[in-house]
């Protein structure tokens, strides 16, 4: 079960004007599940991504970065799992385009205004002649408020949709995000979720998308991680249909650009968190800062080095404080000049840690009371300077052997 992860409210999931949402069963990989989704949006969309940084990217990745270079401008997004299309060679790059030309001839756009997203078993042949017969299903079903449907047809191992959204004002004119990620496990993202789609009305110069996608990523999903494994297939798309009606953003430092940017980031590390939630076996949810860094850089460094041990979330599990495994994951984590004298740790309100050392008004039973919770905050001083960063994640339980171990079958 997920960690303190309700369902999606729906009616909190606002339908964006300018896009429309379509979801069907095409028998990708399992008979009677939604697997299938197509987002259409009208001309004039404004469209940024990110994507994976692993090189042994996924077919459906290395097409989109083409049709992206292209600048046609995009018009459809065709996401299906159940089927990842990577370490499939130049037959998966072509069993792709096919996808590609079979929607843009259903929807009469250019092959390079398709954008295909795929998830699921890697090294298997795409089924694409399923996908393209169920086309005419999905598009048939697209309407604007269809967020909560598409979130369920992305999931592969998640248990629950995850989907969010809010409304702000922008020069007076009401604007709307809403955005869906799947996730729970192969997971560090070091870009974005293994597919995030976030959407807004707003009115943003394509320009600024790309900048945009960035700063959404950097500050959500690019802080999470469940497994430490970093997918082929990870991407965030971010879309403006430029239909609320205020004055075009030119620059995301404009005031209504700081708005956008941190409504849409509400969106993003609320999806991003929800991945950590749903983590493949997790019962816990734990948020890992230290501060006291010479810079960010350095922080994230000794944050993702606690974040990514075995044995540290093996011991949240246990809900054992056996908390000097978070002082040698910070001591390993590559800071060479590193004084751990002026190391400080802390669970929750508990002082763990002072000045290296253990914290003479430490007791093990407040370490215990703490590592019982279902969330938990690490706090770690560095005592190196005034930077600071947060990382989220899970702890590491049997069932995350037991759905892995079990994955293709």
């Amino acid at each position: 079960m997920p960690v303190n992860l309700p369902l999606p409210d729906a009616q909190a999931l606002y339908a964006i004007d300018g896009l429309r949402i379509g979801v069907t069963q095409a028998g990708v990989r399992k008979v009677g599940r939604k697997d299938l989704s197509v987002m259409l949006l009208d001309q004039g969309a404004s469209v940024g991504a990110v994507f994976t940084t692993n090189r042994y990217c996924a077919a459906p990745v290395q097409m989109c970065r083409t049709h992206l270079a292209s600048a046609r401008g995009v018009r459809a997004l065709l996401i299906n799992t159940g089927n990842a299309n990577a370490g499939t060679g130049a037959d998966g790059l072509a069993r792709a385009r096919s996808t590609c030309v079979a929607l843009a001839r259903e929807l009469g756009v250019e092959v390079e205004q398709v954008l295909p997203f795929s998830t699921g078993v890697i090294m298997e042949p795409l089924p694409n002649e399923r996908i393209e017969a169920g086309l005419a299903a999905a598009i048939a079903d697209a309407q604007p408020g269809n967020w909560l449907s598409a979130a369920e047809g992305i999931m592969t191992t998640d248990t629950v949709p995850k989907a969010f959204g809010v409304q702000i004002q922008i020069d007076g004119k009401p604007v709307h995000v809403t955005g869906i990620s799947k996730g729970a496990g192969m997971i560090r993202p070091n870009m974005a979720t293994m597919l995030g789609f976030i959407a807004t009305d707003a009115c943003v110069q394509q320009d600024l998308m790309a900048q945009l996608a960035r700063a959404l990523a950097e500050g959500s999903f690019n802080r999470v991680t469940v497994d430490g494994d970093t997918s082929t297939n990870d991407s965030l798309v971010v879309m403006a249909t430029n239909r609320a009606g205020h004055a075009r953003i030119d620059s995301l430092d404009s005031a209504a650009g700081r708005a956008l940017t941190q409504a849409m980031l509400e969106v993003a590390r609320k999806l991003a968190q929800a991945i950590v939630r749903d983590g493949e076996g997790a019962t816990k949810f734990i948020t890992i800062t230290v501060e006291g860094g010479r810079d960010a850089a350095e922080c994230r460094k000794a944050a993702y080095s606690i974040a990514h041990s075995p044995l540290v979330k093996t011991a949240f599990f246990a809900s054992d404080p056996n908390l000097g495994r978070i002082l040698a994951a910070v001591g390993y984590a590559g800071i060479d000049d590193l004084d751990q004298e002026r190391i400080e740790l802390f669970l929750d309100d508990v002082h763990v840690v002072t000045q290296g050392g253990r914290n003479p008004a430490y007791r093990e039973e407040d370490g215990q009371r703490v590592m019982r919770q279902s969330e938990i905050l690490v706090r770690v001083g560095l005592g190196r300077g005034n930077a600071t960063d947060t990382v989220w994640t899970c702890d590491l339980s049997h069932d995350y052997v037991s759905i892995n171990a079990d994955y293709r079958s």
